[in-house]
């Protein structure tokens, strides 16, 4: 008969809590227990930190040999650092145990970050196995927020939670994606203050931030990059042997083939190409430019550094091809690519200035339209909708803006919008005539159940109730809807301000192409200063700078509101699987029809109230 395990005592427990740290580095930990599982790696086996030199000093400083307090990793994507973060939780975990704190953006993302990171570190690395008990166990004290280890438990939670993140003192804190976190939590201040501030009671405490910038000003890891010694990571040319840190200016490729993207050394022009990365890579080393500045260490790295295999200059070059003339999606490049901050630009819209590119789109759908989506505010006596075209690259088209005047509460001006959202609309190429293919209404506001009714019967149509929700961080689309509502329906949390940046920012395009906006010649000055009513204003909460989107008293803003729920339902079609670029390249193999005809629009119902305003495109007129 097998005796069993016993169970480590109290006792044990605190002895190997105040044990003398061990002298390994977590580098050397990782090279020697770190497994990577075919679950959450691109590449399962044995840890190689040669395989990414760079993270090595990352990790070092983690030790807790290092005198290096605060570690600050402002990068670009694919370039490990979650993963070095990881090899952390699994060093205390091993060799060095206390209190830990992982927090990612929202507690929904960190009890993904559980099972999808943490729980594969730990089954798949036998130190760490044994030391964790398996969650099926009858209080094993591993569940999907916390793991209790011998001298320590490791707490995940999310910086939208206020109880969490003051849950406990802690000597470890791992921040991931910071630029993520919302801008307060529970209305008790500044996530990342609030975690910090578990730690103040450990005199050996270690800090780790780890994030993708966001935008200039408001990025936490920029500022947090900027009080530490700022390290960069220089590489020899292969050639020449000249030290040099990796920029954008140096990628270079053969006309019309990005794909064949190489490096071209600024010390002597010869050209590097991916597969030698990896012999820079082990021969460079981080140089601090304020070396001294204080207990942090600050460490820069762009995906240019992206090993070979993971992500090439030939890529980032052609994603750069695919999105330079689109300031939305040049953002995201710059942001992940690069590791850099985006700098918004500074002048501001004018709405009676737009009105100079309104075009005549003809009798049918412009040609370039793929699909339609539509964006309807709820008022207290009438909806608004605009109805919107996309094409390829998002480039846009306002097909038709309605009021359709009536009370909510009561069901004829529902009917009339159920109308409108089913009628086709002819397109200019010999195509069937489309329909909207989802709707975005806010039920946020006004006449919140007579919207979910509306919404509850009409999902099959991709009718979704939405709701808007501000601050940095929130998604335009969320990965999942909610049902916690009077409704009992699906309710989608749109990001609203990250609609209105990507709006205003596709408006100051001057060319037709990527996100350019079109509009129709019929259109009123109104509209257009609704459109642009908002301002993006700045205030300071308990230290911190807060974005916020402002309008002035007396102005109106319902045409921003339908343009913006109207984008969502673009993003949730994309979210459900739609490949707007790939639809658009089957269009274009359609012939146009001759502009011989046009929509035949049906007499309009009496409005219920004096028309203000109706905007109806020329087809419809």
């Amino acid at each position: 008969m097998t005796t069993p395990t016993p169970l480590p005592s109290y006792g044990d427990a605190f002895r190997q809590g105040i044990k003398p740290d061990p002298l390994l580095t977590v580098s050397a930990w990782a090279d020697r227990h770190r497994m990577l599982s075919s679950v959450a790696s691109g590449e399962p086996g044995l840890w190689r930190t040669a395989r990414t030199p760079y993270l090595k000093e990352i990790m070092d400083c983690l030790s807790p040999s290092s005198p290096v307090e605060r570690v600050v990793f402002m990068k670009g994507a694919q370039l490990g650092g979650t993963e070095a973060g990881l090899c952390w939780v699994g060093y205390v975990i091993h060799q060095a145990p206390g209190p830990m704190l992982l927090v990612q953006p929202t507690v929904e993302t960190a009890k993904r970050h559980s099972k999808q990171r943490v729980d594969p570190l730990i089954e798949a690395s036998g130190a760490l196995k044994d030391l964790v008990k398996d969650p099926r166990s009858r209080d094993s004290g591993n569940t999907v927020l916390g793991k209790e280890f011998p001298g320590g438990v490791l707490v995940m939670t999310g910086a939208n939670s206020a109880v969490g993140l003051r849950s406990m003192p802690v000597r470890y804190l791992f921040m991931d994606e910071v630029d993520g976190y919302p801008g307060d939590a529970d209305g008790e201040g500044d996530p990342v203050a609030l975690a910090v501030q578990r730690t103040v009671t450990f005199a050996n405490r270690k800090i780790l931030m780890v994030s993708t910038p966001t935008i200039k000003g408001f990025s936490r890891i920029e500022a947090a990059y900027a009080e530490s010694d700022q390290r960069r990571y220089w590489v020899p040319c292969p050639a020449c042997g000249g030290m040099q840190v990796l920029e954008w200016k140096q990628v270079q490729w053969p006309e019309g083939e990005r794909d064949k993207a190489h490096y071209a050394c600024i010390h002597c022009g010869a050209a590097i190409q991916d597969y030698q990365k990896g012999w820079m890579l082990e021969r460079g080393q981080w140089i601090a430019a304020a070396p001294g500045a204080s207990k942090t260490a600050g460490f820069h790295l762009s995906s240019l550094y992206s090993p070979h295999g993971w992500t090439s200059w030939g890529d980032i070059a052609e994603e750069h091809g695919q999105v330079h003339r689109d300031p939305p999606r040049l953002k995201v490049w710059v942001n992940t690519k690069l590791g850099e901050t985006w700098e918004e630009a500074a002048e501001q819209l004018d709405g009676d200035g737009l009105m100079e590119r309104r075009e005549v789109f003809g009798k049918f759908l412009p040609s370039g339209i793929v699909i339609l989506t539509a964006g309807v505010d709820v008022q207290d006596d009438r909806l608004e909708v605009e109805i919107v075209g996309w094409g390829r690259d998002e480039e846009n088209w306002s097909v038709d803006y309605r009021i359709l005047w009536g009370d909510p509460s009561g069901p004829a001006v529902w009917q009339d919008l159920d109308e409108l959202l089913r009628r086709p609309f002819p397109h200019a190429r010999q195509m069937p005539d489309l329909h909207i293919r989802a709707a975005a209404l806010d039920t946020g506001g006004h006449h919140t159940l007579q919207a979910y009714a509306f919404c509850r019967s009409r999902q099959d149509r991709r009718i979704w109730a939405i709701k808007g929700r501000g601050g940095m961080g929130v998604p335009i689309w969320p990965r999942r809807p909610s049902r916690n509502n009077k409704g009992r329906v699906p309710l989608f949390i749109v990001g609203v301000d990250a609609c209105k940046e990507a709006i205003y920012a596709r408006l100051r395009l001057k060319e037709s192409g990527p996100g350019y906006c079109h509009f129709p010649h019929d259109r009123d000055g109104e509209w257009f200063r609704q459109l642009t009513a908002e301002r993006i204003t700045t205030r300071f909460h308990r230290g911190r700078p807060i974005r916020e989107w402002k309008k002035r008293d007396g102005d109106r803003n319902e045409a921003l509101d339908c343009r913006v729920y109207a984008m969502a339902a673009l993003q949730g079609l994309i979210a459900m699987g739609l490949q707007l670029n790939r639809e658009a390249e089957r269009l274009l193999d359609i012939p146009l029809k001759e502009e011989t005809g046009g929509m035949e629009e049906k007499p309009a119902k009496p409005a219920t109230k004096p028309q203000r305003r109706v905007y109806l495109s020329p087809w419809m007129m």
